[in-house]
């Protein structure tokens, strides 16, 4: 791992170019991330996986997805079913506590089940947003609720039952992305709230899984933090409140680099990312010339960061013997229980 460059890189399609495979091989990611243009069909998914890895001749390189359920789920029908939004499971909290945790934990359980047998070895799950009522719907039914006790049970619910597959969770967007009132793939949101409402609200589920071994941060403007850069750029967010006052000692990655709130060029965007403190430059799109530029700028993972990466890939543990059968039966059950 000690080679490994300090990024996440996507892929164009869904098998590796030629100039992919000389690039990756020489640029060497940590690890890398799936989205939907990728997918086709089982096999060609993990013929991809394992050439990705092949790629950086690292068995253990990370393969990330977004697979959340609703509308941000990359593996769809028939290689994956369609799964309920954040939002139901925190409804079905709301109507028997019980059951509602038992669904998140079988869901992010048959999530993992969908992603080993691919090869995929982390989810960007869960979402800790705290949405404010009439925030921008970036995130909405992404999240579980407008409660921040709800989010952290849920939320650890769903950690729990990916670890327990033998898949990694990534907590996001830290240190909230629930005030936003625009969407940060689009331009960059501006929070206004104080700190002592954001330490109320925003912070409390990510102080509360502080101890989740991965997390993604927020392109978001905290005025009150620091009023000129968005988190993922801004020293002041990463070291004073992500690793001072929330305390996470995990692995952090940026959120997309290619997103419109970020400002400059790829290779300005990288050095900022880095510079903040941001163990990890997340670039999602494919795109060659973006990446070589992110790649010049990245520097082999080293000190802090590396550790940071070898305690992440630590937590992977063998999946559990849960049989598939009997989580699907569960899972439909719980919502049938207080239908």
């Amino acid at each position: 791992m000690s080679e490994s460059k300090a990024m996440i890189l996507g892929v164009a399609g869904t098998e590796l170019s030629a100039d992919e495979k000389a690039f990756f091989r020489n640029e060497c990611p940590w690890g890398f991330i799936l989205f939907a243009r990728n997918v086709a069909e089982p096999e060609q998914l993990r013929d991809l996986v394992a050439a990705m890895r092949d790629s950086v001749g690292r068995s253990e390189a990370p393969v990330f997805i977004d697979q959340e359920g609703g509308r941000v789920q990359r593996l769809r029908p028939p290689i994956a079913p369609n799964y309920p939004t954040a939002a139901e499971l925190g409804a079905l909290y709301a109507r028997d506590r019980e059951v509602g945790l038992r669904a998140a934990w079988l869901m992010s359980r048959l999530h993992a089940m969908d992603l080993a047998s691919h090869g995929i070895s982390a989810d960007c799950l869960p979402v800790l947003d705290v949405p404010v009522a009439g925030a921008h719907d970036v995130i909405g039914d992404r999240a579980y609720g407008y409660d921040p006790q709800i989010v952290i049970e849920l939320g650890r619910a769903a950690c729990d039952g990916l670890m327990a597959g033998g898949v990694l969770p990534v907590m996001k967007h830290m240190p909230g992305h629930g005030r936003a009132f625009s969407d940060s793939h689009k331009a960059l949101p501006v929070v206004e709230a104080s700190l002592d409402e954001l330490r109320a609200h925003d912070f409390v589920p990510f102080k509360a899984l502080r101890d989740v071994p991965m997390a993604m941060t927020a392109h978001i403007v905290f005025k009150a933090i620091d009023p000129e850069r968005p988190a993922t750029t801004s020293p002041r967010v990463i070291h004073d409140i992500i690793r001072g006052e929330i305390g996470f000692e995990g692995l952090l990655m940026s959120d997309d680099v290619s997103m419109n709130a970020l400002s400059g060029d790829f290779s300005a965007r990288a050095e900022a990312i880095l510079a903040a403190g941001c163990d990890l430059v997340l670039h999602c799109h494919g795109i060659m010339p973006e990446m070589q530029a992110v790649a010049e700028k990245a520097p082999e993972l080293s000190g802090k960061s590396l550790e940071r990466a070898r305690r992440a890939l630590a937590f992977l543990k063998p999946a559990d013997t849960m049989e598939e059968t009997v989580a699907r039966a569960e899972f439909a059950q719980c919502f049938e229980a207080v239908a």
